[in-house]
């Protein structure tokens, strides 16, 4: 993307800030990094975080689209950006981007519109500076890094740095499981159409192959046998769209181990990533 189509989407947003129509009623702040931070000409994606309050009926929202299996932020990125393409959001997550990423206040609630104008323009294009490289970016990422969060890359590529897991990149085939367990957790949690049961059943299928089947497996945070403890050794969490991912580091510091869906969908190609523990004397103190 050319400097001057970036500059022209974080105008447009910039007016629809002010409006304030719903849901940006909530934005307390935006904030703009990486590379068109930076000052570079042709900065690719523009990076954006955004820090917003939630209401009652925000969060209904979300868990909605959740279990629809839909983006739950999606409404917010449209309010943004409108059906322009190109940017890429953090939602409050401000504090675990990784180092290196400094942001610049572009918007903040109560400013006057002219200040957050002041602001654009103080973003000086530097023929100098060049594309920052993408961050936190391992193999397996490629060409899915638009469906992992940052932070999310982040906090991956620091645990495999550090010998405390495995990551495996599974490009996912449709397919059924065949235990009665499973087949009755999928009919138990989603309709026949919901592109969450599409990727659990895929996920479940691929786990009752895998060379040692785990004694435990939960399924986005439902336990395949009810009453089941989730301290067995190597239980797998069957996690879709990064489902309870804060919950990672507890879970492998009790031997259990991740299967990520990271876009769950009707219809597209399903991905996967297997995270396992490698090593838990390296694993960072919860």
């Amino acid at each position: 993307m050319q400097r001057e189509r970036a500059t022209d989407l974080l105008r447009e947003m910039l007016t629809r800030l002010d409006a304030g129509e719903r849901p940006l009623d909530l934005v307390e702040s935006v904030y703009v990094f990486g590379s068109y931070a930076r000052g570079a000409l042709d900065p690719g994606d523009l990076d954006v975080a955004v820090v917003h309050r939630t209401d009652m009926a925000f969060s209904a929202e979300v868990v909605g689209a959740m279990m629809a299996g839909r983006d739950p932020m999606a409404a917010m990125k449209r309010a943004l950006k409108g059906s322009k393409r190109g940017i890429q959001f953090q939602f409050n997550q401000n504090s675990d981007l990784p180092a290196g990423a400094e942001l610049i206040l572009l918007w903040k609630r109560g400013d006057a519109p002219s200040d957050a104008q002041v602001r654009l323009a103080a973003m000086k294009p530097d023929p100098d500076a060049g594309r920052a490289p993408r961050d936190a970016m391992i193999a397996q990422f490629e060409g899915l890094d638009r469906w992992i969060p940052l932070p999310v890359r982040a906090q991956l590529v620091e645990l495999a740095a550090l010998g405390a897991i495995d990551i495996h990149r599974v490009d996912l085939p449709d397919a059924q499981p065949t235990r009665s367990d499973s087949t009755a957790l999928l009919a138990r949690r989603w309709k026949s159409d919901s592109p969450l049961r599409r990727a659990a059943g895929a996920a479940l299928r691929h786990v009752e192959a895998l060379p040692t089947v785990p004694e435990g497996v939960w399924v986005q945070g439902d336990p395949l046998t009810r009453g089941q403890s989730f301290e067995l050794p190597g239980t797998m969490w069957i996690n879709l769209g990064w489902h309870d991912f804060d919950q990672l580091l507890f879970r492998l510091h009790r031997g259990g181990q991740t299967f990520e869906v990271l876009r769950p969908t009707r219809t597209k190609p399903l991905h996967a990533l297997h995270i396992t523990l490698r090593d838990a004397v390296v694993l960072p103190r919860l």
